[in-house]
């Protein structure tokens, strides 16, 4: 891979996360303050991620992987993207912004696969390259965070008062359309041949890896799987809002520690895991989870700042340690026919159905402690926090350890 083509990825991976974390992050705190949404709203909206996380797969398989090169997928759905978010832009309450937001996240997720397609037919060793790459897609999202929150201050108590927090939506259809037309410049990326393994539809919905379940440790790992995105929801959806609320300044640049520190514990991961073995690496991060909603529930923006900055520094541990060693341990236990079905079912089981219910409930429970312009916030975050311990003891008692070849991934 020449300089040039690495660049050009790079590129390609910053512009692709910096359109999803210039709104995504604040959405929460933008649908309560100028839609005034309910919890449950909230919920709805962000669980459009889950539904987009369960449709990709049809889009990428059916239409990608057959009939059309991806980076031309790519920049039709990033065009297409770019009109769904001004419009976003220009809606004035939730009833005409949910229908939007749904039709942009089925456009959107799909995405996320195609730019890892399209790099990784570029690369002649992805193990290798990959992780340079795509952590320009980190950066991008980091920098989406810190423009909303140093450049613009867009969510400054008195800016999200005037409603300039909408701007983050201009912001990032400026940069869809961008990406979608940069998109036709890429390398090109056709269909692969058919490889005659597996029902078509068995792939794509990852049936072909069902019997990975008969295997009692992947079947445990499996099921924690689920059950560990329904607290992982709680801070995709909260945090945002929870930082704005206790009038932490700049709360989106200062949530973009979590990405910052996932950048340092995503080199640890080779070293932890060899160390101590997938169980315990795992582990780690279901407790992190916990750990992190407790600093939540008992810090306090004035006087224990640090135990809210931990927290949100503890994002590297959580998503690192369980969603990428996780990755790296169901590519280890799938045979090599059904490598890309066993993680279609991860995905579709994780950020589809997990956290579809976590997003959920963490609506209902916002509504529940919803007060007069405020959250009993402490009595929110100790609800994924139960979850995530119990979740944790569950899976350390039923998985055995296992030594998982890692191979510099």
């Amino acid at each position: 891979m020449t300089t040039l083509t690495r660049t050009r990825l790079c590129l390609m991976m910053f512009l692709e996360f910096f359109v999803w974390g210039g709104w995504f992050v604040t959405m929460g705190s933008y649908l309560a303050a100028n839609l005034h949404a309910s919890g449950a709203q909230t919920g709805l909206a962000y669980g459009t991620q889950a539904l987009g996380a369960i449709i990709a797969p049809f889009i990428v398989g059916l239409v990608a992987d057959r009939y059309f090169n991806a980076e031309r997928v790519l920049g039709v759905l990033h065009l297409a993207g770019g009109l769904l978010m001004y419009a976003l832009y220009g809606a004035h309450d939730f009833a005409g912004f949910y229908p939007l937001l749904l039709a942009y996240m089925l456009l959107y997720m799909p995405t996320l696969a195609l730019v890892n397609a399209v790099a990784f037919r570029q690369m002649d060793d992805p193990a290798r390259h990959f992780s340079s790459v795509r952590v320009w897609g980190t950066i991008g999202w980091i920098v989406a965070g810190l423009v909303i929150s140093y450049v613009f201050a867009w969510d400054s108590r008195t800016a999200m008062s005037q409603g300039l927090l909408r701007e983050t939506f201009l912001m990032c259809s400026a940069a869809s359309f961008v990406l979608g037309a940069y998109s036709f410049t890429l390398p090109a990326t056709p269909p692969r041949p058919a490889s005659g393994t597996g029902s078509g539809l068995g792939r794509l919905l990852g049936i072909d890896a069902l019997g990975l379940l008969k295997e009692r440790n992947f079947a445990v790992f499996f099921v924690a799987s689920v059950l560990i995105c329904i607290p992982l929801a709680f801070y995709y959806q909260n945090a945002n809002q929870f930082l704005t609320e206790i009038q932490v300044a700049n709360a989106t640049g200062k949530q973009t520690i979590g990405q910052m520190s996932e950048v340092f514990f995503m080199l640890a991961i080779p070293v932890f895991l060899r160390t101590f073995g997938m169980k315990t690496t795992l582990l780690v991060g279901m407790l992190a989870w916990a750990a992190r909603y407790l600093l939540f529930a008992f810090g306090d923006a004035h006087s224990l700042g640090f135990m809210l900055l931990i927290g949100i520094a503890l994002h590297g541990v959580c998503y690192d340690f369980f969603f990428v060693s996780g990755q790296i341990y169901t590519d280890s236990k799938a045979g090599a026919q059904h490598k890309a079905a066993a993680q279609g079912l991860i995905t579709l089981a994780t950020y589809g159905l997990g956290m579809l219910v976590g997003f959920w409930a963490a609506g209902r429970i916002d509504d529940l402690y919803a007060g007069a312009g405020a959250h009993d916030w402490q009595s929110i975050w100790l609800y994924p926090a139960a979850f995530a311990a119990a979740v944790f003891v569950l899976f350390a008692a039923s998985f055995r350890n296992e030594q998982v070849s890692y191979a510099g991934r």
